[in-house]
């Protein structure tokens, strides 16, 4: 029987970053699942902080130079691998992969911390850069941007990321979307608010597949259409996806 729906999830991480799985491996388990559109997302960092410098040092040593985060010389074989893996997703089953980043502004203070999906991001986008900046980076791409795990959070998450939320208020027209759930929490303040919202796993293991997604109602499942429908956060429903 043909859905009238879209099953999505807009926060997933591979091996390219923090992920366990490779990028093939992740599109194989979400088609399965009978997935309809997801966006890979792995890290860009700055660099610049204790978590940072962590995530360097991890990144030369455990993983040989690859991994866990993305550079900027790496960054057009990033887009490459995901335009071929969105290519094979479509033909085997008939999922659409958007690519995007997590741009994670990671700070000592939870109140400076602040992550930010890109999503169909064209050009690389520095994580040196200022929230407000990165967020007028992503407007001029004509990408889509989220706000990540805005609030406070139950499960294991490493440093909460408070940033955007504690400056919402100057922060939000220039923000197109928040996290109202991820993984398996919720946040609350962000339906409080009427800020427009996704859910997302923040995938970065198989058990994560069951956790908050989000669903588009009536939609195309055409790239553009879901992202135009994201923007205009009509007909967004949640839902807690579970093992069948």
């Amino acid at each position: 029987m043909k859905r009238d729906y879209l099953l999505c999830d807009f926060h997933i991480h591979t091996k390219i970053s923090d992920g366990d799985m490779d990028v093939s491996d992740v599109i194989d388990l979400y088609g399965k699942a009978g997935f309809d559109c997801i966006a890979i997302t792995d890290h860009i960092i700055s660099g610049e902080s204790i978590v940072d410098k962590v995530a360097i040092a991890m990144k030369k040593i455990k993983f040989g130079g690859k991994g866990y985060y993305i550079e900027e010389d790496e960054f057009s074989q990033y887009l490459e691998i995901l335009r071929k893996e969105a290519e094979r997703a479509w033909e085997l089953y008939e999922m659409i992969v958007i690519p995007g980043v997590e741009i994670s502004k990671n700070a000592i203070s939870e109140k400076q911390g602040a992550h930010i999906i890109a999503l169909d991001i064209k050009e690389y986008i520095s994580a040196k850069l200022e929230p407000e900046e990165i967020l007028i980076e992503i407007i001029k791409q004509d990408a889509v941007s989220i706000a990540c795990h805005p609030h406070k959070t139950e499960s294991t998450h490493g440093r909460e990321t408070f940033y955007l939320w504690n400056n919402r208020d100057h922060v939000k027209d220039i923000v197109h979307l928040w996290e109202i759930a991820n993984r398996d929490d919720l946040f609350n303040v962000v339906s409080l608010k009427k800020f427009p919202y996704v859910a997302n796993s923040d995938f970065h293991n198989p058990r994560h597949l069951y956790s908050w997604k989000t669903v588009i109602l009536g939609c195309k499942k055409e790239k553009n259409e879901i992202l135009n429908g994201l923007k205009k956060n009509e007909n967004i429903a949640i839902t807690l996806f579970r093992e069948k």
